[in-house]
């Protein structure tokens, strides 16, 4: 990093704010864009299961697009954080009626049940959150490593989930400052258009 750019822990204070900043109309006008974009894209309407985010923090609200998949019958998975290695998630299928609780974060979950669980080579489309992204599909998270540490965990054989972050047009930036450990997206998804890598 040169000593002028700002680091990792800078860039999440800053692009949290600015998509926090964002009215609640820029944010229903952001998820109409981000289903409409969907619905564009070839890959998303072939899906039968996707990985979804219950929206938190000023992220891109995916309301609709749960809605959308649970009146098509696409099945939705929610990230819960795994009980038995810290550190990593696991995905639970969510629905209308599902139990849900608060996580150690303040994040909505479905409860865990193992036999809600789904392997990860078994969804088509992870959607992940993210704070910033650069046109290289590099994302810059929370800073927990999350979801870094789990998609570090699919193999390289057999069918693989497409990954693809979920973010406002404000969340892109020139270039993001990378890890070694970063797991680089798909693709990327916000209102106005889609990138893919």
């Amino acid at each position: 990093m040169l000593e002028n750019e700002p680091s990792r822990a800078e860039l999440r204070k800053t692009f949290r704010a600015m998509r926090n900043s964002l009215t609640e109309k820029e944010q229903q006008l952001a998820a109409t864009g981000l289903l409409s974009r969907c619905l564009k894209w070839a890959p998303f309407r072939k899906a039968s299961r996707i990985a979804c985010y219950l929206s938190n923090d000023g992220e891109l609200d995916t309301h609709k697009v749960i809605d959308y998949c649970w009146l098509n019958n696409i099945e939705i998975t929610l990230p819960v954080l795994d009980p038995l290695t810290p550190g990593h998630l696991l995905f639970a299928v969510y629905q209308a009626q599902s139990a849900m609780h608060n996580n150690k974060y303040g994040i909505a979950e479905p409860q865990f049940e193992k036999k809600n669980l789904v392997e990860l080579h078994n969804i088509d489309i992870i959607f992940t959150p993210l704070v910033a992204f650069d046109s290289s599909g590099n994302r810059l998270g929370m800073g927990g490593g999350y979801y870094d540490r789990t998609l570090a965990t699919l193999s390289d054989h057999g069918k693989q989930p497409l990954i693809i972050g979920v973010a406002h047009d404000c969340q892109l930036i020139e270039k993001l400052p990378v890890q070694s450990w970063d797991i680089p997206l798909h693709g990327i998804v916000t209102p106005s258009q889609i990138f893919t890598f």
